[in-house]
């Protein structure tokens, strides 16, 4: 070992070793091992694998597990998952997932939930009250009483859990946690981060007129745990596209239903920052800009503040969330015009299929120097309106919407940079982590022990969009210290036949 990489050892121990210690182990990605209901399975057998959900984003997830059985499907909308049907034909359908788990629970090991947010903590503790392993799209939840109840429920039941998040389980995440733990860009005071979601419209203070259910679709269920309302596809102004009013694919701009664009891609580009600095709970949240605010739909555009006491060694943070972003909506002091924020950056091995498709095997890395070569032909420039930005105090580094581009600025600092000593360890694949975690091996990265704190400080700023000024949160005591009236947005109202017992 170099000289260089010695001192970068000690100071990643001495400095950071009491924030990691038990968060990370050397075996695996999570905190603990997991116990799947049917005992440990060889990596050579096969799980047999549900979904609740078949169309849109679960179709992807499901491709995903394609190595195991797909032994059971169930969608509320029969048009919605008619291709992913009849690729499985020989997989039990349901429109109802109550009823799928009554009738098949004894024939699966584990199962995906790709269903809209207000359905997941629902969807999922049914699962786990009966020993399943979930794989649950993101955000985890859509209340953080949801996901605190999510968490405790993976420790009582001890089963394979992960949340939907591709980025955590890159190289990139855990690569730009320990370019930032050597020390490299020095004690980290700021985050900035955005994204140009919301992709859905947003900012409505109107609903349309109702209409007649379609055939396909079960209406009821689609509902589920929320209040009920009467079904419209939005007319004229949503014809032509396969988006409706509500569904399939609106939905994640209600708040009744969706976390708009926090819910989305925080849970994506914050995954480095989270790693990175060991966030943990922020002890406040603040909205200091939206547009096109009302009672039914997330704001057009928004920032939100959180604020991050000091964790160990590391000093209090300020992190800054902006959506709805056409260009960059910030550029570090002393940062050159002409430099890219994300772009070509350190080498790392090809990191897992983002958005839910298959995930790709890495390769081997041999120079792990920057990427120093230009193309040989023009290229579209990299998106710049998704990442996040860390300022430290010795230096920038930057991290792509899923973390796969780690960058440090001023660019030349990347030229004679050698990566430091791995000490976290990579995922198989984001897909093949939850799957190895149900056989019984390394918990999955993003397993709820992490994704649901995770999700529980992202889910304050949907909480905050609703106030003006400072929420100060307390989250041993699950509550805001300083505005009852949001502390009624912590909890949803469950329709009766949809409720499940706190853990």
């Amino acid at each position: 070992m170099s000289s260089r990489e010695s001192n970068i050892s000690r100071r990643h121990f001495f400095f950071y070793g009491s924030l990691l210690a038990g968060a990370i182990p050397a075996a695996g990605c999570g905190s603990a091992p997991s116990l799947p209901r049917l005992g440990y399975k060889s990596p050579n057998e096969k799980l047999n694998i549900a979904s609740i959900g078949a169309g849109g984003q679960a179709a992807g997830d499901i491709r995903g597990c394609e190595s195991e059985n797909i032994v059971a499907l169930c969608d509320v909308d029969d048009k919605r998952a008619a291709k992913t049907y009849a690729q499985f034909e020989k997989a039990a359908k349901y429109k109802d997932f109550r009823k799928m788990l009554d009738k098949e629970g004894r024939n699966i090991d584990a199962v995906i939930i790709a269903i809209p947010d207000h359905m997941h903590a629902t969807a999922a503790m049914w699962c786990m009250e009966r020993g399943l392993g979930v794989y649950v799209e993101k955000p985890l939840t859509r209340t953080v009483w949801e996901a605190r109840q999510l968490t405790l429920a993976a420790e009582k039941y001890k089963v394979a859990t992960q949340m939907g998040n591709q980025g955590y389980s890159n190289e990139g995440t855990r690569l730009a946690a320990e370019v930032i733990w050597s020390g490299e860009i020095g004690n980290v005071t700021e985050v900035h981060a955005w994204t140009n979601r919301p992709i859905w419209p947003q900012g409505i203070s109107t609903i349309p007129p109702a209409e007649p259910v379609p055939s396909t679709l079960d209406w009821d269920l689609w509902l589920g745990i929320a209040q009920e309302r009467p079904y419209t596809s939005g007319g004229a102004a949503y014809a032509g596209g396969d988006s409706g009013f509500y569904q399939p694919f609106n939905w994640r701009g209600f708040f009744d239903f969706g976390c708009g664009a926090l819910g989305d891609m925080a849970c994506h580009i914050l995954g480095a920052p989270n790693i990175a600095l060991r966030l943990g709970a922020p002890s406040s949240v603040e909205v200091i800009r939206q547009e096109g605010k009302n009672d039914l739909t997330f704001p057009s555009s928004s920032v939100t503040r959180f604020d991050f006491p000091a964790r160990g060694s590391m000093p209090p943070l300020k992190l800054v969330w902006y959506d709805a972003m056409k260009d960059v909506p910030m550029r570090p002091e002393g940062l050159a015009q002409d430099e890219l924020l994300f772009g070509p950056g350190l080498t790392v091995r090809r990191e897992s299929g983002g958005g839910g498709g298959r995930d790709r095997a890495p390769r081997a890395v041999t120079d792990t120097t920057a990427v120093q070569a230009a193309p040989a032909e023009p290229v579209r420039p990299p998106d710049q309106t998704n990442g996040a930005v860390f300022i430290g105090e010795k230096g920038i580094l930057t991290t792509n919407s899923y973390a796969g581009g780690v960058r440090l600025l001023p660019s030349e600092r990347m030229l004679d940079f050698k990566n430091p000593p791995q000490f976290l360890t990579r995922s198989p694949g984001h897909s093949r982590d939850w799957i190895r975690a149900c056989k019984g091996g390394d918990p999955a990265c993003s397993n709820f022990s992490v994704a649901g704190p995770f999700t529980e400080w992202i889910l304050l700023g949907c909480i905050a969009l609703h106030f003006e000024g400072k929420l100060e949160w307390d989250a041993k005591r699950m509550r805001f210290t300083n505005n009852n009236e949001a502390n009624k947005y912590l909890k949803p109202e469950f329709r009766k036949g949809w409720k499940f017992n706190a853990v």
